[in-house]
């Protein structure tokens, strides 16, 4: 196995960069980049077990698994113990993931008020229940990503992870944050640490990863198995290999030119064009084209133009404009 390899449940590692769940962001088009790019395990966004129970075709799409996005955790959200065990038996037995990972830590108002998500911070008998009924009735290794509680009156991550470990969950990803933080204020790696301490089961650690010191500094602090990063890799997947780079060698890789930026943004667009035809592909691209040029001389002004493309030609002559408006700058720019 690679140096820096490690398991979850039978599944190998190859090393210690974990893409996070981000909803409407981490579908196959993007993912496949994230894999390209070096991550050791990427995660779908999440799906609704009740949607999966009633047999929505759109969700049911969003199961699908690609050949190289190997090893990939399908992660599912929900609270009924029923539908949250159906849900998780079909993608047992007729996806093509490798783990199942239940979400214990998104904030939004939306999933909180169907009392998944964050929400089973709050009631952890039933979240432990939950998670338990689904161990029991599938194969492959069940995860789970939480956050340290709801807030910080109620910081429950130790607790919750010593019941899920003796339930049988396979590993725990935690955000330093509390639901009621959101995505604001500093992530506290110490409740990563004490979760750490507290099980013998792998534990990623989430929050405020930018860039291979970071990844290092949290590995060193809280003795965490691998690193999960989110928000910092959108529009920017060279940071997956620049960090997977700095923690297995102790070096930082070149900085990316303006023409490496603008291709990985066209083929961006292009597999979300395959995946969802052009209309729905292109304007989902608007915000990730937004990403690909952050910090890049005048951006507002080409973000401002992008954030209104509804073309694939839309995108190549802005694109286009650009590179030859500042064919004179450096081919290599530290962006």
């Amino acid at each position: 196995m690679p140096k820096h390899s490690w398991k979850i449940g039978d599944i190998v590692i190859d090393n210690q960069v974990v893409i996070a769940p981000m909803a409407g962001i981490s579908n196959p088009a993007f993912r496949v980049i994230c894999k390209q790019f070096g991550a050791g395990l990427i995660y779908t966004e999440m799906v609704s077990d009740k949607a999966l129970y009633y047999d929505n075709e759109k969700t049911v799409g969003m199961t699908a698994v690609e050949e190289n996005e190997h090893p990939l955790a399908l992660q599912l959200f929900g609270h009924d113990i029923e539908t949250m065990v159906y849900a998780a038996k079909l993608m047992d037995e007729k996806t093509n993931c490798d783990i199942i990972d239940i979400n214990m830590g998104c904030p939004v108002t939306k999933i909180v008020k169907s009392n998944a998500g964050s929400a089973l911070m709050k009631d952890p008998e039933h979240a432990i229940a939950m998670v338990k009924a689904v161990v029991e009735n599938v194969k492959k290794p069940v995860t789970v990503k939480m956050r340290i509680g709801w807030d910080l009156e109620h910081i429950n991550c130790v607790e919750l992870a010593k019941g899920l470990e003796a339930v049988g969950v396979a590993a725990i990803a935690v955000h330093g944050r509390t639901k009621k933080q959101m995505y604001e204020g500093h992530a506290d790696w110490s409740y990563i640490k004490m979760v750490k301490d507290a099980v013998s089961i792998p534990v990623i650690g989430n929050g405020d990863i930018h860039c291979g010191e970071d990844a290092k500094r949290m590995l060193e602090e809280t003795g965490c198995d691998a690193v999960m990063v989110g928000r910092g890799v959108l529009g920017d997947p060279w940071l997956i290999k620049d960090i997977v780079a700095y923690l297995e060698c102790g070096e930082h890789l070149e900085a990316v030119s303006l023409q490496e930026k603008f291709a990985m943004a066209r083929l961006h667009a292009k597999r979300l064009m395959d995946l969802k035809g052009e209309h729905i592909g292109i304007r989902e691209m608007r915000g990730h084209a937004a990403w690909y040029v952050k910090g890049l001389p005048k951006s507002h002004r080409l973000k401002d133009a992008l954030t209104k493309i509804a073309s694939y030609q839309d995108l190549e002559d802005i694109l286009s404009a650009y590179e030859k408006e500042y064919a004179a700058y450096p081919q290599k720019s530290d962006f």
